[in-house]
């Protein structure tokens, strides 16, 4: 935990904070082995970033005294990413892996070979997303909340999402066998589609196509699908 990322109902005053949550008490004692006096890094989410002095720290309570949290945000990868829903475990560490890396805007989309028994998964409850938000957000010392829309039809989302989506993006379809090697260094405003184990159907692929977007590969290998997202943010942008 590289950030103590406080929620909005954490912030008593300008200048006092109470961290009640289990999970970043037992951090703070275990990880950090902080004590009362000292001054750990601290953020408002979608607010500033700063520091804060421990004031007192037991098993229910630590108490910040803020400094001024006035510093911003590193800046956002310039990217949409629509995700194939992987299963759940896969989606946990990839949620956290992509807000650790600058994504802020996030579809997890449907499509033919995702199992539908995924989209009951407790992970998409709006708390366990937000959960796993918060910790690549604490990764990365960051305070910009992403947002995450679940699209549960694929064609719906390419007839009435993807062309608003794409006005104003560039339109990348990643997928094993396309004919274009994946780009490097980009920094115009992209929207990356990024297909289940065992890729896009050739049907999804010639819908995706058709609306504006690109076939590209990151090579021969076939990767799984949190390795391959980190791989193509990292090349990409």
């Amino acid at each position: 935990m590289n950030l103590i990322l406080l929620a909005p109902a954490d912030v008593v005053s300008p200048r006092l904070a109470r961290v009640r949550d289990p999970r970043r008490l037992r951090h703070l004692r275990e990880v950090h082995h902080a004590r009362p006096g000292d001054h750990l890094t601290l953020g408002i989410e979608d607010g500033g970033i700063g520091h804060g002095e421990l004031l007192s720290l037991d098993a229910h309570e630590a108490r910040f005294a803020l400094d001024a949290l006035d510093q911003a945000s590193p800046p956002p990868l310039p990217v949409h990413l629509a995700l194939a829903l992987p299963r759940p475990r896969m989606l946990a560490r990839t949620l956290e892996h992509v807000t650790a890396l600058g994504v802020k805007e996030l579809t997890l989309l449907n499509t033919r070979r995702v199992e539908k028994s995924y989209w009951q998964s407790p992970e998409l409850t709006a708390d366990k997303i937000h959960a796993h938000l918060v910790l690549g957000l604490e990764q990365a010392r960051d305070t910009a909340m992403p947002k995450v829309t679940l699209a549960k039809g694929f064609r719906p989302f390419v007839e009435d999402e993807l062309p608003g989506l794409l006005d104003d993006r560039r339109g990348l379809l990643a997928h094993p066998g396309m004919p274009t090697e994946c780009p490097r260094g980009i920094h115009e405003p992209t929207l990356l589609l990024v297909g289940p184990e065992g890729g896009f159907i050739p049907w999804e692929v010639e819908r995706l196509q058709a609306a504006g977007c690109q076939g590209i590969h990151l090579g021969p290998r076939i990767l799984r699908v949190e390795t391959a997202v980190t791989a193509l943010l990292a090349r990409l942008f």
